[in-house]
């Protein structure tokens, strides 16, 4: 009997999927994507060339985690070589050391960030038994936070770094041999620093520290005493960012003084002090957001601003004749300059849109030839990609918000559910090109709004500090105005708008359920912190120097007063004005926003009988990194929104993620907090 029954189920199941088909070309919309092939392990991903053009260095799935693999430069990518065999946390990032003899990556533990320093060699074999050749741990610490400084031009060998080991809030100076391992303690910080600058030929120079006040200041490094020889406010920005080929200048990245809005690229004269601008935007829109430097000659080869779309100014004529000719050939895209060997010959370079995920190229200066190595997630369906538009509405007060508008491909854009999906940060910034959520919700029937609500960067030093003071009020508004807006364009069928984001974006979901109950229909809050007196409280002891900036920003629990502005602003305090079916995930080994934060919010609302879901992962962090937590939580989302927002959703999923999802889900009934965590949070303004 089971064969028949079995044969009316697939029958049943084909029945389903052809009605759904059907209901989908009647409607317009492209096909379903697969959510693996949208936020899965990528086929390859962040490849970098090595220094000397020898190799060529890539992640790639290894037992479903990211690991690293390396091939000659002339090689075909089957013929690539693992080289890490990280199991339980995908490795995010790496780099080369100077002489291209090791690759260097850190990896914490299941999130908590205390991060080491590994090394191996991308000539290696494995030993018998073994899938590849030994990392060896350079730092070997527990509980404790390792930070790359820098790596020297005149020592290839040597990694500068700092180490919370003496005092975690504070990170001493060491020099590490990458060939032993082997450190050495340089500087004990005991004056607050905050970054060590070393000038090209690798002697230290500089340092930056926060003052007690929040004063941001950069100061020469003498034999016997630290001078200062720049400053800024605590709403300026001031920033080393490397010295001049000629070693008596160091580029700064500074917005200082109440003439200037936007940050400039200026050369300091540690000496005199004496301060001269090199770039600022010509269009006077945006801050510089990156300067790129010859490692061939030391020299500043061009600047790149980006407002709607990213824009270059070179200096250096071989380096502008090089994006001319890839722009030439590349037309229709954004490109971006990856990595590079040290003579500058060859050039790997990306060329991406807002349909186009990545196409890697490897560029011959000399030849002139482009040469593509790979397609970044090359399975996704690019026709079935939607358009991503620059849009800017006025919020609450007048103030004009840049923001990015994904429309679902195929459908008229009038009456559509919406997905508002606010950044992390706060100050951070959404950018033009491929974003895998836009795309995701708008290939699921969503027209996505991405914000870029005031305490954004980029924008400007005024757009920063609107936010000052804001979060829950003006910061909330810019993210209410974007509704405003698409309803008002037509976009938007009222009753079915929904917001998701995570960390701050987390914030602005619990934010917006709690002072405008009746905007959303569906919410999702992946690590937001709901009590910001708490959470500014529970900030990492690492953070130390960030801590009066984050009170001059935010609101300063250690007043009465900055206690009171904060208390009023935490969604945890008001939880009964929450009419929204709410959607909460967390990482439950959170250094910066921890779980009882979420789970307070669960707790209220389960305690009222309001629709409300929770996923705790006991692997993660600020953040779900584990390919196999992510697909969970994606599969998680799209359910909840469709049933309350009315789009698609895709029912199936792989046998690990639906059993992960399983694992991973609390029933609200069995939640409960610490009762000291509990007396702190539900401490009223």
């Amino acid at each position: 009997m089971k064969r028949p029954i079995q044969a009316l189920i697939c029958l049943a199941l084909l029945i389903s999927c052809a009605a759904a088909q059907q209901k989908n070309a009647s409607n317009g919309l492209p096909p379903i994507i697969d959510r693996e092939i949208i936020f899965g392990n990528p086929e390859i991903a962040l490849a970098q060339i090595s220094p000397d053009g020898q190799y060529l260095a890539f992640l790639k799935p290894w037992k479903d985690t990211r690991n690293i693999y390396v091939k000659n430069i002339n090689e075909p990518f089957s013929a690539a070589r693992l080289l890490t065999t990280e199991t339980r946390r995908p490795i995010l990032d790496y780099f080369w050391s100077r002489d291209s003899k090791y690759i260097l990556y850190t990896r914490d533990n299941n999130g908590d960030e205390n991060y080491n320093v590994f090394a191996v060699d991308p000539a290696g074999k494995p030993v018998a038994g073994a899938d590849a050749p030994a990392a060896r741990d350079l730092t070997g610490l527990t509980g404790l936070r390792v930070q790359i400084v820098a790596l020297p031009k005149t020592d290839p060998d040597v990694i500068y770094i700092g180490l919370n080991n003496r005092d975690k809030a504070w990170f001493d100076l060491y020099r590490l041999k990458i060939s032993t391992g082997e450190k050495t303690l340089l500087r004990q910080n005991t004056d607050r620093i905050s970054k060590w600058i070393f000038d090209e030929q690798g002697k230290l120079r500089l340092a930056t520290r926060t003052t007690v006040n929040a004063e941001k200041e950069i100061l020469r490094v003498d034999a016997d005493k630290f001078i200062r020889v720049y400053s800024c406010g605590v709403f300026e920005a001031c920033s080393p960012v490397r010295f001049h080929k000629n070693g008596k200048q160091v580029y700064l990245e500074t917005n200082r003084g109440a003439e200037v809005d936007r940050t400039e690229l200026v050369l300091l004269d540690p000496e005199s002090g004496k301060t001269s601008v090199v770039q600022s935007d010509p269009l006077n829109k945006v801050d510089v957001s990156e300067s790129i430097f010859s490692e061939a000659t030391g020299e500043l080869a061009g600047t790149m601003f980006e407002d709607d779309h990213r824009h270059y100014y070179f200096k250096d004529r071989t380096f502008a004749a090089g994006f001319k000719v890839l722009e030439s050939r590349l037309r229709g895209m954004d490109v971006e300059l990856v990595s590079r060997t040290n003579d500058e010959r060859l050039w790997l370079v990306n060329a991406y849109s807002d349909r186009e995920p990545g196409l890697y190229y490897l560029f011959d200066r000399k030849s002139g030839t482009l040469t593509l190595q790979f397609k970044f997630r090359e399975n996704l369906p690019r026709e079935s990609l939607a358009e991503m538009k620059p849009v800017h509405y006025k919020s609450s007060d007048g103030l004009e918000i840049p923001a990015y508008l994904t429309l679902p491909k195929g459908i008229p854009a009038k009456n559509l559910p919406v997905l508002i999906i606010p950044h992390g940060g706060p100050w951070d910034r959404y950018r033009w090109g491929y974003n895998p959520q836009a795309q995701f919700f708008a290939n699921r029937g969503y027209a996505v709004l991405l914000p870029n609500f005031r305490a954004s960067v980029g924008f400007g030093k005024k757009f920063v500090d609107a936010g000052n003071h804001e979060w829950g009020r003006k910061m909330q508004d810019d993210v209410t105005w974007g509704v405003k807006y698409l309803v008002a364009e037509g976009i938007a069928d009222p009753k079915r708008v929904g917001i998701r984001g995570a960390s701050y974006g987390g914030y602005s979901t619990l934010a917006g359920v709690v002072f405008t109950p009746d905007l959303y229909a569906a919410a999702v809050d992946v690590v937001g912190p709901s009590n910001m007196v708490t959470l500014l409280e529970a900030i990492p002891t690492y953070w130390e120097d960030a801590r009066k900036g984050l009170y001059a920003r935010m609101g300063d629990p250690t007043t009465a007063e900055g206690r009171a502005l904060l208390m009023e602003r935490s969604p945890a305090n008001f939880t009964s004005n929450i009419k929204t079916p709410l959607l909460v995930a967390q990482g439950a080994n959170d250094p910066r926003v921890p779980r009882s934060q979420s789970e307070r919010i669960v707790i209220a609302l389960r305690d009222r009988g309001s629709p409300v879901e929770y996923i705790l992962a006991p692997d993660e962090g600020h953040g779900f990194l584990r390919p196999v937590n992510n697909m969970a939580l994606y599969l998680a989302t799209e359910k909840f929104l469709a049933k309350y927002l009315g789009g698609r959703y895709q029912e199936d999923a792989t046998p690990e993620v639906t059993a992960r999802l399983a694992e991973i889900t609390v029933d609200p009934k069995t939640v409960v907090v610490a009762q000291k965590t509990e007396a702190t949070a539900t401490e009223k303004p």
